[in-house]
């Protein structure tokens, strides 16, 4: 069996890929939580191109419902070409359409299926889930077929910990959480998108990056995805490491909130 070891333009810890393997390995959904922009939805595309397999994303949203990822009877068609005498109406497959756990498990070969922001979902929907990622399948009663998984998918799930999950689908999933990367491993991330970053221009950022996140009165720290957007702003910009020192320049990339301004504001009277 493969393993997952990461990729060329995605740095994951060590801790990360123990838990992607052993997901793999037990044939168990991986629930992956951490701060918005550390690279939750970033480590699928990662596993597909470490394992060579093709990834399918089931983006949740608020009025998103389980049965849409595993099929959908267009009913409304059907009606309209039984008025017009459409031939074929009888066959009720013509209007069955699979949604994307459907799609994982009619795929002839493994895929890795995101499950991006499920919290995001009502309280139900991953109850909702507990036999089709147990059993890897589903029935469709409109035709009396049964979906069942031709290989198991590798299954990564995404929360923002907008809402808590529930207990029975906890114990189905194993669980790893994404920390903030520290300055080493931030430099290494930052690295990896920027090879030719000039040093002092990095220190310096990486300095005021995580100066302003530790601000106990900020209201949203900046995150990962925000400090690669900033660099490549400072360097666009033209930005030295010394002015970087004295001034924030284009504060609207990394700070996204009023009131965190002003406290910036104060924090580079301190340098």
């Amino acid at each position: 069996m493969n393993r997952f070891t990461g990729t060329n333009n995605y740095v994951a810890s060590e801790e990360m890929k123990l838990a992607v393997n052993i997901a793999v390995s037990l044939g168990k959904p991986l629930l992956i939580k951490g701060e918005p922009g550390t690279g939750k939805t970033m480590l699928a595309a990662s596993v597909a191109n470490s394992l060579d397999k093709e990834l399918i994303i089931w983006n949740i949203k608020s009025t998103t419902k389980a049965q849409e990822g595993l099929y959908v009877y267009d009913t409304i068609r059907r009606l309209y070409d039984g008025q017009f005498g459409e031939e074929g109406v009888s066959d009720i497959a013509r209007y069955i359409t699979l949604g994307k756990l459907g799609e994982a498990f009619a795929a002839e070969e493994q895929v890795i299926l995101l499950i991006d922001e499920i919290d995001k979902a009502d309280l139900e929907f991953p109850n909702d889930l507990l036999w089709e990622l147990d059993q890897m399948e589903f029935f469709i009663p409109e035709t009396k077929r049964t979906v069942k998984a031709k290989k198991r998918p590798i299954v990564i799930i995404t929360s923002n910990a907008e809402k808590e999950l529930p207990d029975a689908f906890l114990r189905r999933c194993i669980f790893h959480y994404i920390d903030f990367p520290a300055a080493d491993l931030m430099e290494e991330i930052v690295r990896t998108h920027y090879p030719d970053i000039e040093a002092n221009l990095l220190a310096s950022a990486m300095k005021r990056f995580y100066d302003i996140r530790a601000l106990r009165d900020l209201r949203k720290k900046p995150s990962t995805s925000e400090l690669l957007d900033w660099i490549k702003a400072l360097e666009l910009g033209g930005i030295s490491a010394e002015r970087l020192m004295n001034e924030l320049p284009f504060p609207g990339v990394i700070i996204k909130k009023d009131e965190d301004l002003e406290s910036t504001k104060n924090l580079s009277k301190m340098y």
